[in-house]
């Protein structure tokens, strides 16, 4: 006996896209911040545990809270955080004079503006980042330790040049405006992604002691110690999937929650599990001392290698499309199949 196909062709197809969709990249000043598929991009909650997981917690400090390094106001006269700001394509480019890392940086000109907000404030002495984004071409410009010159150029240690729209990563060994040869602007914490409910990446965090040795997509190291007890640049943690966020501000909630997906990866020597984020005088720091409950021993290294496609690209592996397999005769077309 035959029996006419009962298949339809476009719910198969409609249920192919979905199981293949990507989640939407985050976005500043209408550029995406990478691609979906970037590693900086893509949760880590089901991922492997490091198999040195304890020992890194142990070492940057299983008992040392977590500290939001950002928020409002000001901190010994500076913005509390890792300002940027964005500009035009009809920016005016001006020189850079590196004054350390020349040959490991992007060459100039840059779209600097005269008054690019720096982080710790004019009369800084610390990183004195300083982050660009040409919102028209979409592509960031990050400088370190910068210090803008009466003629309009910037003198600086280092700095790093990235089209948003691509994956290609520093060249290995190089260094960029942060110590582990990685974009800082991707991984800030900024009030508009949190009220708006969802953080889609990765946040920057450091440590005191980082190991002589670099990990996917990291590119540089910053350390003479070689211990294995010491993480790597780049080494990928994420707070463990049984940390009970529902205690906590709304605000602080989504935090948690994209530490839980996405992660946090070690990105430059500094205080213990200090996350960065962008200074804005909207937050309210009471709130965010809620961080502060959280500490190392609630977090575990991520091994992210399976995701890695190219150790010179941070897009990561894609899943296999779910393949629906149809009969020759579609029902569309007239056709039967012999029943079972």
């Amino acid at each position: 006996m035959l029996r006419p196909i009962l298949f339809s062709i476009t719910s198969i197809f409609v249920l192919t896209l979905a199981a293949s969709a990507a989640t939407a990249p985050p976005q500043l000043a209408g550029c995406d911040i990478f691609p979906a598929d970037n590693v900086w991009n893509v949760r880590v909650d089901g991922l492997p545990v490091d198999a040195n997981s304890a020992a890194y917690i142990e070492t940057i400090g299983a008992q040392t809270h977590f500290h939001p390094d950002f928020g409002s106001g000001t901190w010994e006269g500076g913005p509390i955080g890792i300002p940027y700001v964005d500009v035009a394509e009809t920016q005016p480019l001006v020189a850079i004079n590196f004054t350390a890392y020349g040959d490991e940086s992007d060459p100039g000109p840059y779209p600097v503006p005269t008054d690019a907000p720096i982080e710790g404030g004019a009369q800084s002495n610390g990183d004195r980042h300083v982050l660009v984004v040409d919102r028209d071409n979409c592509v960031l410009y990050e400088l370190y330790r910068a210090f803008p010159q009466p003629d309009g150029s910037w003198n600086a240690d280092s700095a790093a040049r990235y089209d948003l729209s691509s994956h290609i990563l520093r060249p290995d060994g190089w260094t960029s405006a942060d110590a582990a040869g990685l974009p800082i602007l991707p991984g800030l914490v900024r009030y508009d992604e949190v009220t708006a409910g969802e953080i889609r990446h990765a946040i920057r965090f450091t440590a005191p002691q980082t190991r002589r040795a670099y990990v996917w997509p990291a590119r540089h190291f910053a350390s003479s110690l070689t211990g294995e007890q010491y993480p790597p640049m780049g080494q990928r943690f994420r707070l463990r999937g049984d940390f009970n966020v529902s205690g906590f501000a709304p605000e602080i909630q989504v935090i948690l929650v994209a530490m839980q997906r996405y992660g946090i990866i070690l990105a430059d020597n500094g205080s213990p599990w200090y996350l960065s984020g962008v200074p804005d005088e909207r937050w309210d720091n009471d709130m965010l001392r809620q961080l502060r409950q959280v500490q190392g021993s609630d977090f575990e290294a991520v091994d992210v290698s399976s995701l890695m496609l190219s150790p010179d690209s941070g897009q990561v592996r894609s899943e296999e499309p779910m393949q629906i397999f149809l009969p020759f005769t579609l029902r569309e077309a007239g056709g039967t199949i012999p029943a079972n």
